[in-house]
């Protein structure tokens, strides 16, 4: 067990599954300076993230890595030396607790324990494919006239091969698609640039609208739809 993760062992396939985002969790002796209720929502999780990847790591028998601390108390699809790794502002609401945390700490406690679980991971794959699980907002608190209608995003920095075989099929299957939308993965694709791309392990980093994946039901319908996909992006590239 581990505070930095939650790891899932539903079998097998050489598929790892991996949710930056998936708790709201933050530990006894951190103390954010917020209310909590704001740790319900996406500034602190990404919600639906966690639910829909057990669902899949059980459907597809593969094994799932989720993040095991809001990205409040640390941001783990953040580089190294990347400025929003301890955010002390999110969506318009201020961080206090954060402004004199000590960063090191947070990287040594969450951070490095996270990627090197999800490097062993990949490392005992013969041939890995990766699903990276994140969700977004309808609409952000600091933009709220920005529409985002779609219902799930594709996003992906320089290797783009499971985003052609998996555009088409997640329209075909009724979903408003975002080819790099709600924002570009080439902004933002931490987790993916470092473990998928940096050593050419194909993968698909997929962004669910949040209130499509709130209940169990909306849950049940994008694990559905995505397990499928999954399996032919990794049967055609792994």
């Amino acid at each position: 067990m581990s505070e930095a993760f939650t790891q899932i062992d539903g079998g097998p396939l050489d598929v790892l599954i991996i949710a930056d985002h998936a708790s709201a969790h933050v530990p006894a002796d951190i103390d954010l300076g917020i209310d909590p209720a704001l740790l319900g929502n996406h500034i602190a999780i990404d919600i639906g993230a966690a639910e829909v990847s057990r669902m899949l790591a059980e459907q597809l028998g593969c094994t799932a890595i989720l993040g095991g601390v809001s990205r409040l108390v640390i941001d783990l699809n953040r580089e190294d030396d990347a400025p929003g790794l301890l955010p002390v502002m999110s969506d318009g609401h201020p961080i206090p607790g954060n402004r004199h945390a000590d960063l090191s700490d947070r990287m040594m406690r969450f951070h490095h324990p996270y990627h090197h679980q999800i490097a062993r991971l990949l490392d005992g794959m013969t041939s890995p494919f990766i699903l990276s699980v994140h969700s977004f907002t309808p609409q952000l608190a600091s933009d709220p006239q920005a529409e985002r209608p779609w219902d799930i995003g594709v996003l992906y920095n320089e290797d783009d091969r499971a985003a052609r075989i998996a555009i088409p099929m997640l329209e075909r299957a009724g979903l408003m698609v975002g080819d790099q939308l709600p924002y570009s993965g080439r902004l933002l694709n931490a987790t993916m640039n470092r473990h998928a791309e940096a050593n050419g392990i194909p993968y698909l980093g997929i962004e669910m609208r949040q209130d499509l994946v709130t209940s169990g039901e909306g849950q049940s319908r994008f694990a559905s739809i995505i397990g499928p996909i999954v399996l032919q992006c990794r049967n055609s590239l792994a």
